[in-house]
C-alpha cells in the first residue's frame, strides 16, 4: 500500500528511483513507495531534477511545487508535492 501524508496544501511521498534507464517513468509501486525509472545518472543532481520534472509532468503541477525534502543522495527520497491532493498520484498509478 502506497504510503502517502495528505495535508491541506499537498502530500508527502516516499519515491525510489532507479537511475541510468532506458527512459523516465512512474513504474507503480514497490514497498510503499513510488517506483520512478530516470535516465539520468546520478551525478551532480541531475537524477534529482529529472524526478522533479517528470512527477511535475504527470501531475500538472509547476516543477516548483515538488520538493525533495530528504534523500538527495539516496535512491530513497522524500518527495513534497504542492497543488494538488494525493487522489491525483493514485490516479496517475491507475489505482
Amino acid at each position: 500500500m502506497l504510503e502517502i501524508k495528505e495535508d491541506k496544501d499537498g502530500f508527502t511521498i516516499t519515491v525510489r528511483v532507479i537511475p541510468r534507464s532506458s527512459r523516465a517513468e512512474i513504474v507503480g509501486e514497490i514497498e510503499g513507495a513510488v517506483k520512478v525509472r530516470v535516465s539520468s545518472p546520478p551525478v551532480d543532481g541531475a537524477a534529482n531534477a529529472e524526478i522533479v520534472r517528470l512527477i511535475s509532468k504527470k501531475l500538472g503541477v509547476a516543477k516548483s511545487a515538488v520538493a525533495i525534502v530528504s534523500g538527495e543522495t539516496s535512491r530513497t527520497k522524500r518527495l513534497r508535492v504542492s497543488g494538488v491532493n494525493a487522489q491525483k498520484l493514485r490516479d496517475v498509478l491507475g489505482g
